[in-house]
């Protein structure tokens, strides 16, 4: 109850991104491994969505995920948890105005204890990053037009 939990996934997170990957709990995971990562995916990707500049114009899936090290497997399925997500003709929009988004920060608020990566100091282990398919560098970089914000929103 004191956030230990949520603690350690922030933190497992942030050394995905000082790693340059994308990190995911083991699949299929368990009704209590999703009582621990959803809320964490939830208020890291509403915060990181509230934070954006309002003229950002879009934004893919993979952008999300590189900023944030979510896989984007797990972005989509928290967005459709959230109720933003819309897929039309096989593409992904994620529709939320702000107002909407500002509400969801408050339901899904960043808790802590809150990791400071600045304090964090790590050492990666070096790997052939076209073979890792974790890296963030071995994504596909987003294409203009494949998602969109919606009016408003993302």
């Amino acid at each position: 109850r004191k956030g230990y939990g949520r603690f350690l996934i922030a933190f497992s997170y942030e050394l995905s991104k000082k790693e340059e990957k994308v990190g995911s709990p083991e699949k299929p995971m368990s009704d209590l491994g999703q009582q621990a990562y959803k809320p964490y995916w939830m208020s890291t990707i509403v915060d990181f969505l509230y934070k954006q500049e309002a003229g950002a114009s879009s934004m893919s899936i993979m952008d999300i995920s590189k900023k944030t090290s979510i896989m984007a497997e797990d972005i989509v399925f928290t967005l459709n948890q959230l109720g933003i997500l819309k897929i039309i003709n096989g593409v992904y929009f994620i529709a939320a105005e702000d107002s909407l988004l500002e509400r969801l920060t408050k339901k899904h608020p960043v808790k802590n204890p809150i990791v400071d990566p600045t304090k964090l100091h790590w050492t990666m282990f070096v790997t052939d990053v076209k073979r890792d398919k974790f890296s963030i560098h071995s994504k596909k970089p987003s294409v203009e037009g494949d998602e969109q914000r919606g009016k408003g929103g993302f």
